[in-house]
């Protein structure tokens, strides 16, 4: 009896594993439980490389201005061209990422971002004897953009897929949170390389840093064992629904586009604010623009941690108290001939921290509710949003100031959306035992 026992006990199945738990990437490759930690730190560094072209460059937008002749218009089309490559591209790199990987999608779109900044090293930097077309690096710009939206989708859907469920809140805010890091990168480093060496320099450091997130990602990164889009090699599709045909999802991601026009008005236009209007120097400015990258980043990795804690819960919540708080910042901003300069300057950076802070809750949510397997087109569809934000935000403001003032702008491109945020976020989906 006991031998019978022990026969059925050794022929019995073993009990399914959750594939985010398993350690085997999709090469065939067994990993260390550290593997995962390494999967995240490629896609912080992917991120932060693109982060620092398309948020470092604007914070030198004065010297930009000056260096290349640039009216306000033209400097809001420059500043518009690589967000907008991103707008155009995203959720297709998304829709791809999870049909083809995150793997082959990122050495592509990375490869095509070093290329495109380093045309933009060789031929379109002012010099002593020309100044390059406005045009012509808006549109290498819009292409480095386009490549680069990459990044989002991709490196998001490999995190996914490499955490536990209770782990991913934290996971996706640390990823996202290489945003603002790369900003502050850019707003520290970019506005010292243009006045003392020009933009040859500025974007030389971009081309390497993007060749390095490249190298790292074809050195080793390595897929999660998550089912694709559409079945291959054998693989079992995932018969999940797509993202892009949930109200639910749309509702929440245009909440993202809706915040993203306070962020930008600060990240584009900051610089040009405080030194127009309040008389800051450029090294203060930059100083200012570094802590609202900062402050913002520390906000997102603390929002995913401490919604992690409470099983995934309150997500909706807190990008709503966000909401509210960034209007009432832009308000204070807006009223700034009746403050002294340090006052306004703090507002600043109480205005983008917070409108910088919301992503990693939000990331977290719209990928949860897309599901790991469809992670990929979810984060697309939600970077769609948020640089389609980043691309509106510098010409509505450039196309405004040309016909009224700055409190107008801090209200209207600033406070309204977050309102109107506030008001279109879901409820809180209820939360099983």
């Amino acid at each position: 009896m006991l031998e019978q026992t022990q026969d059925v006990l050794t022929a019995a199945p073993a009990p399914p594993v959750d594939p985010v738990e398993t350690r085997t990437g999709r090469s065939g490759r067994v990993h260390s439980a550290r593997y995962k930690w390494g999967v995240l730190g490629i896609g912080i560094v992917a991120q932060a490389a693109f982060s620092a072209a398309f948020q470092g460059v604007p914070t030198s937008g004065s010297i930009l201005q000056a260096a290349y002749h640039l009216s306000v218009g033209q400097l809001g089309v420059v500043l518009a061209a690589i967000t907008c490559g991103i707008f155009i591209t995203d959720v297709f790199w998304g829709i791809l990422s999870d049909r083809i990987g995150e793997r082959k999608v990122l050495i592509t779109g990375l490869a095509g971002t070093t290329v495109t900044l380093g045309l933009v090293t060789a031929f379109l930097v002012p010099t002593a004897d020309a100044t390059p077309s406005y045009l012509a690096l808006a549109i290498v710009l819009f292409l480095s953009g386009a490549m680069g939206g990459c990044v989002n989708g991709a490196s998001g859907r490999a995190v996914m897929g490499w955490f536990p469920v209770s782990k991913r809140g934290f996971a996706i805010s640390l990823r996202v949170a290489a945003v603002p890091a790369g900003g502050a990168i850019g707003a520290a480093v970019l506005p010292p390389l243009a006045l003392a060496g020009g933009f040859r320099l500025v974007f030389g450091f971009l081309t390497a840093f993007a060749l390095l997130a490249t190298i790292a990602v074809v050195l080793w990164l390595d897929e999660p064992p998550l089912a694709k889009t559409k079945a291959s090699g054998g693989q079992a599709a995932t018969t999940t629904e797509s993202p892009l045909r949930r109200w639910d999802i749309w509702r929440f991601a245009s909440t993202a586009f809706l915040l993203d026009l306070p962020q930008f008005t600060v990240l584009t236009f900051g610089s040009v604010f405080l030194l127009t209007v309040e008389r800051l120097d450029i090294g203060t400015i930059a100083l200012l623009l570094v802590l609202v990258q900062v402050g913002g980043g520390v906000s997102r990795v603390w929002g995913g941690r401490w919604t992690d804690k409470h099983g995934g819960r309150y997500r909706r919540s807190i990008v709503k108290v966000y909401s509210w708080l960034i209007a009432a910042a832009f308000v204070g901003v807006a009223c700034y001939a009746a403050a002294p300069v340090w006052v306004i300057a703090a507002l600043v950076v109480v205005a983008g921290v917070l409108a910088c802070g919301w992503h990693g809750v939000h990331y977290a949510e719209i990928a949860t509710m897309a599901g790991a397997e469809r992670s990929g087109t979810a984060l697309g569809l939600e970077n769609t949003m948020v640089f389609g934000g980043a691309f509106v935000t510098p010409l509505l403001i450039s196309g405004l100031l040309s016909f009224t003032t700055w409190p107008v702008v801090m209200i209207l491109v600033g406070a309204v959306p977050a309102v109107v945020s506030a008001l279109m976020i879901p409820r809180e989906n209820p939360v099983p035992a």
